[in-house]
């Protein structure tokens, strides 16, 4: 259920979310002092996504390049921000923060969305555990790997933060559509339009490392038999998961068509901490019940019991105080994996349709079976 729902909701809706973000900014220099038609926004995001599939699809060495390049763009953006805010402090621009919580809502349903919308940006943290398979010594890499990253953006993310309160009201702040193309035509004048090269750089980046590691996911989902075949073959020259990419593109092209961000972000993390919830609870249980078993990565328990309460308030917290009817179509959606996997993948219906299809698929996408499916 958690892969059905991972490869036709949360990634997609990830990528989407990302896409929507970059658009934003290429196109924010040329709306300056408007809102940008949102259907040019959206054929712009189409147009990442299109393009990002087609690189990761042809070359592995290239998708990395572009991630390193972006992640460049990326430090130098955050740097000159903060710079920017550590200026503007010293010159005595505190006004902001005299108040901070004027005019905020502190029911049950607007501090879950806040949530929602605050912890979207720091969703990158699991993506190092979907490509485990590719990384040298998992068992020590990983979670150093993880507690340096998250150390890291949380300090940047929350000096950027300061550094754009110097500048905005929170008035602003909200109604910005490309907070950073604000921010630099505020601070930078003339150069502003650089910071919306580097925004769109940096979710370029994040987009492309979303489509790097959600097809692989996918490619996994597939080979353990969770998805049909086609979905865990490699082009057979490129060695790309191209079936598992182009599936993921199919349906990130959908989201994208009737989706917003503000409602990308949100239906995105309600399904995200569902599974949070659900994953961290069996880790809690198997620590109990089984004790003896092998385990690599070791957590004290109360870090997974303080995520399942977390994660609990953020599932019911928008349901309970404010319940809208698009809660219970994600739900509803969720459970619907069951009803796909139980009689098509478990018990294998229209076996000779699917094994069509995949012959079809797999002559006209040149691709087979990888070692491991062998």
């Amino acid at each position: 259920m958690f892969s059905f729902s991972f490869i036709v909701v949360m990634r997609p809706a990830s990528a989407t979310g990302i896409a929507l973000s970059f658009a934003e900014y290429v196109v924010a220099p040329f709306y300056s002092g408007s809102t940008p038609p949102q259907l040019v926004v959206k054929c712009v995001a189409a147009a990442a996504i299109l393009g990002l599939t087609i690189v990761n699809c042809v070359s592995v060495r290239m998708a990395t390049g572009i991630q390193v390049v972006s992640m460049v763009f990326k430090l130098v953006a955050l740097a000159v921000i903060i710079l920017g805010g550590v200026v503007m402090l010293f010159q005595g621009h505190t006004e902001n923060f005299e108040e901070p919580f004027e005019n905020t809502k502190a029911d049950v349903s607007s501090v879950g969305i806040a949530f929602y919308q605050g912890l979207w940006s720091f969703e990158g943290w699991n993506t190092l555990n979907f490509i485990t398979e590719e990384l040298k010594h998992p068992e020590v890499n990983l979670p150093r790997a993880v507690v340096i990253a998250i150390s890291l953006v949380t300090g940047l993310y929350l000096l950027v933060n300061v550094s754009y309160l110097t500048v905005m009201t929170p008035k602003e702040l909200m109604s910005s559509s490309a907070v950073a193309v604000t921010w630099g035509n505020k601070v930078l004048g003339s150069w502003g339009w650089t910071m919306s090269v580097a925004a769109a750089l940096s979710a370029f980046g994040s987009l492309n490392g979303t489509f790097f590691s959600g097809g692989r996911v996918c490619f996994v989902a597939a080979r353990e038999g969770h998805l049909p075949d086609i979905l865990a073959m490699a082009h057979v020259r490129r060695l790309t998961p191209s079936p598992a990419l182009i599936f993921t593109t199919v349906v990130s092209l959908l989201v994208l068509i009737p989706g917003d961000f503000q409602s990308i972000v949100n239906f995105f993390s309600f399904t995200a901490w569902f599974f949070y919830g659900i994953t961290l609870s069996g880790l809690v249980y198997l620590k109990i019940k089984k004790p003896e078993l092998p385990r690599p990565y070791k957590v004290p328990i109360i870090l997974p019991v303080l995520v399942i309460i977390v994660a609990i308030f953020l599932v019911l917290a928008p349901i309970l105080d404010n319940p809208q009817i698009e809660y219970l179509y994600v739900s509803l959606f969720i459970l619907s994996g069951a009803i796909v996997y139980v009689p098509f993948i478990h018990f294998k219906l229209c076996p000779g349709l699917l094994t069509k299809l995949t012959v079809f698929l797999q002559l006209f996408l040149e691709v087979a079976p990888t070692e491991k499916n062998l």
